[in-house]
């Protein structure tokens, strides 16, 4: 049975009602309850939560998948606030142990300290930007990926807490342009596609 922990970071600010993201994390949870050996918890962030627990989901999951939209290019603060408290009550019980470094040679190991490892994360992010901004020669993102670009630090955070990264999924231009049966048919197919492989029994010679 493998655990997946969901972490839905929408929320409602401004002229955003994180409904959103509130579907997208209701189809990811329509796809995983389509397996068979799959144990789901959720999490959303704006409901509040109790970030020693929520240690303990990170320390149980198999996987974690972050929903999020993007706010000035960023993650919003209630998304940033669950992680830095949450990151943060998790040294030494289970997130991670140190920034990975010895005193004997400060210079090397930065970011080997993590206790995650062998566990997995998706990333799914919203944006008003198109999917051309990114791609696009003298758009706003000079052709860098949302991964690579904007969400680099997202990331390396992850990273530093020894998770591996998945394969993404962004969903853009959401607030003029927005067709949420294709995305979330896209959506879904994705998920499918991921988990059957990281789901598929292994065989037994």
């Amino acid at each position: 049975m493998k655990k997946v922990l969901i972490i839905n970071g929408g929320q409602n600010f401004g002229h955003s009602g994180g409904k959103y993201n509130q579907t997208i994390a209701e189809n990811t949870l329509a796809v995983l309850q389509e397996f068979e050996n799959v144990e789901i918890k959720m999490t959303n962030v704006s409901e509040g939560y109790d970030k020693h627990e929520e240690v303990k989901k990170f320390v149980w999951a198999d996987y974690i998948i972050y929903h999020t939209p993007i706010w000035w290019f960023q993650l919003p603060n209630g998304l940033k606030k669950y992680i830095d408290e949450v990151f943060t009550a998790g040294h030494t019980k289970g997130i991670y142990m140190s920034d990975g470094r010895n005193a004997a040679n400060p210079e090397i190991n930065y970011g080997t300290g993590g206790m995650l490892a062998g566990r997995k994360y998706m990333l799914t992010t919203s944006w008003n930007a198109p999917a051309t901004a990114f791609t696009l020669p003298g758009e706003f993102f000079n052709e860098r990926s949302v991964d690579d670009g904007p969400l680099f630090g997202f990331h390396r955070m992850n990273a530093f807490v020894s998770l591996e990264k998945m394969e993404s999924f962004h969903f853009h231009d959401v607030e003029k342009n927005a067709n949420i049966e294709r995305d979330m048919k896209l959506y879904r197919e994705h998920v499918k596609n991921v988990f059957e492989k990281e789901l598929k029994p292994e065989l037994v010679s």
